[in-house]
């Protein structure tokens, strides 16, 4: 199973391009033969057993492939450890991969606040969570995420009060999730965006791009031109899982 919502979404629309000369797309095959080389060479040996125990719950769950990928998940923690990160927001968290694999990096004392408006999702993950010994580390929120954050602004102690944000919720609120986390995160610190290459469509011509992905792909497209010329941030998009915008505040 490719668990990278970008490498499912490449399969559907490889298989809309099919008729086309093979030198107007990448090598879709490749792409997933390197994924699989790197996942089952680097990462799954390292892999958390409940981070495992997600992974493939999830793997039966609907939309199960809206989990965050597991390579991208393990750059989380690198970068995480990088930051010494103690105090994180995760805005999308469905059955709660990212968030474990957040919980399992941060410090005993380090905090998460977690929200996303599908408790059930959540409670899938949630019996690897607790069993993983960092419940007391997240702070779940079902709710939509733009509420909480202006909650959390309307206290100016949380101004650049956090060390890191992982973003992966609905994609049009990308650039509306930017302009709160630009104040609750410290200078110095991170915000990651995920999908921001959405499926590969990115880099092809909207009549090529099935119409269910259309939107999404112009809300991504919307969001790299934006946040390419925002001079308060340092930024790296990165062709990992489903493309991830690392950004790191520096005003």
């Amino acid at each position: 199973m490719v668990e990278a919502i970008g490498n499912c979404c490449n399969s559907k629309i490889l298989r809309e391009m099919e008729n086309l000369p093979k030198s107007s797309y990448p090598s879709i095959l490749q792409s997933e033969n390197l994924t699989k080389y790197i996942l089952e060479s680097s990462v799954y040996p390292r892999e958390h057993e409940t981070l495992k125990e997600i992974r493939n719950v999830t793997a039966s769950y609907p939309m199960g492939f809206m989990i965050s990928a597991p390579d991208a998940a393990q750059l989380i923690a690198v970068l995480l450890r990088l930051l010494n990160a103690k105090k994180t927001i995760e805005v999308g968290v469905f059955t709660g991969y990212s968030l474990l694999l957040t919980a399992l990096t941060i410090p005993d004392d380090g905090k998460i606040i977690a929200v996303d408006p599908d408790r059930k999702a959540y409670e899938v993950g949630l019996p690897s969570i607790k069993k993983a010994g960092v419940e007391h580390k997240i702070d779940y929120i079902e709710s939509r995420a733009l509420p909480i954050l202006d909650k959390l602004l309307e206290d100016p102690s949380n101004d650049g009060n956090f060390d890191f944000a992982y973003v992966d919720a609905d994609k049009e609120n990308y650039w509306n999730y930017h302009e709160r986390f630009i104040k609750l995160i410290k200078i110095g610190g991170l915000i990651i965006y995920d999908n921001t290459l959405w499926g590969g469509t990115v880099a092809l011509p909207e009549e090529l791009v099935r119409g269910s992905l259309r939107k999404t792909r112009q809300d991504a497209l919307a969001f790299n031109k934006a946040i390419s010329s925002d001079t308060r941030v340092e930024i790296s998009l990165v062709s990992i899982g489903d493309g991830f915008t690392i950004c790191r505040r520096i005003h």
